[in-house]
């Protein structure tokens, strides 16, 4: 993992969370881009020109974040693009060759009952972008039990589970499997491939509506330091995306960090 990328909001926990970003990218060696992305929209009829002002301050203040926080040797750089959020997003870590991106559940939401977020829900939902989302006010700390929730363990696509051999090599941590049988359980959706299989120390398996309700009857038991699930059509947050935005109350696991793959199909 040699590069990660830090989208800033305006949220009170923008600070907390890109100290955790910084310490995280420090225990890969890897560098941290912190961006803003900003997007213009004008009435009709006007002629004022905003672009250079909103892209100085950003700028501004992205420096001054930056500043604010101890970055511990890491190589911080800033940068500030103008455009639709998830094209742009997907654009500048194609052009960057980003290996994760560090979200916070809430980067501008002040509602105390959302977990995810619009601008986060967006990035999770409609990108296929490795994403470590951070619990506001969560603390860096090394990873030692990693749980990975499936209903499918079949894996058609190239390197999807690179984010998790970085951070268990790295680490030395310990990864734990729930495999969920839904009612759309098909015959070999269990059966676990070379390259997972090295990597698993216990597997357990439930019998659940969703992969997302046997989660919130497992994890806990399992005591994870970092939960990893993947994006599907319709897969873990399914039911909770339909307004980008996810709720505190239904998702329990807002105090460890979630691990979000892009597909494996």
């Amino acid at each position: 993992m040699k590069t990660i990328l830090v989208p800033v909001g305006s949220s009170k926990n923008a600070k907390s969370h890109l100290q955790y970003a910084i310490d995280f990218a420090k225990a890969f060696g890897a560098k941290l881009y912190v961006v803003q992305i900003y997007n213009v929209y004008t009435k009709a009829g006007t002629m004022i020109k905003v672009d250079h002002i909103l892209e100085r301050e950003s700028k501004a203040f992205l420096e001054a974040h930056v500043a604010s926080v101890d970055t511990k040797g890491v190589e911080v750089i800033t940068k500030i693009f103008k455009g639709k959020l998830i094209d742009t997003i997907e654009k500048v870590c194609h052009a960057l060759d980003v290996d994760l991106i560090i979200l916070e559940p809430r980067t501008n939401s002040i509602k105390e009952e959302v977990y995810l977020g619009k601008t986060s829900g967006k990035i999770v939902k409609r990108t296929q972008i490795p994403a470590l989302i951070v619990p506001e006010g969560y603390v860096y700390k090394p990873i030692v039990k990693m749980l990975l929730a499936l209903k499918s363990a079949v894996i058609r696509r190239e390197g999807v589970l690179q984010p998790i051999h970085s951070i268990k090599n790295q680490f030395k941590a310990i990864l734990n499997i729930l495999l969920v049988k839904t009612p759309f359980h098909e015959e070999g959706d269990f059966e676990l491939n070379e390259e997972l299989k090295n990597m698993v120390t216990n597997t357990t398996i439930a019998e659940s509506p969703t992969t997302f309700q046997a989660v919130l009857e497992h994890y806990k038991s399992h005591s994870p330091d970092l939960l990893c699930v993947v994006r599907r059509k319709r897969g873990f947050f399914s039911k909770l995306w339909e307004e980008d935005i996810i709720l505190k109350r239904d998702f329990h696991s807002s105090t460890i960090p979630v691990l979000v793959l892009s597909g494996l199909k």
